[in-house]
């Protein structure tokens, strides 16, 4: 596990942003990334009958689509104890192999740091 208040200030910000996405939304994962400029995209959980997407890759796609050209950071709220395939592929797609995916639980206790590679 990864004390948060030892986290750089930028990285607590996208986990509090994702931890919040996902609480007030009700669903199972919030996420949060941040760009190339310092702009954060903050989504949840999508699960419609026609489209399924995780959080992370709702917040990836959210950024792709306000012209964001990498990722410095992403960052995931979620139970589960690590980051799908599909997750680490979608950060990688913008940010690179080397973009770190922050893994925090639902208290916002960051318990992996992972890179997209």
């Amino acid at each position: 596990m990864t004390d948060s208040n030892a986290l750089d200030p930028e990285d607590r910000k996208i986990v509090t942003l994702a931890r919040s996405a996902r609480a007030r939304n009700g669903v199972p994962e919030g996420a949060a990334v941040r760009d190339e400029t310092g702009r954060t995209y903050v989504a949840g959980t999508v699960a419609l009958d026609s489209l399924k997407l995780s959080a992370l890759q709702t917040a990836v796609a959210m950024a792709v689509a306000s012209g964001a050209k990498s990722l410095e950071a992403a960052a995931v709220v979620t139970e589960a104890g690590s980051a799908s395939d599909a997750d680490l592929a979608a950060v990688r797609d913008l940010g690179g192999p080397g973009t770190p995916v922050l893994l925090a639980g639902p208290d916002g206790t960051v318990r992996a740091t992972v890179t997209a590679g």
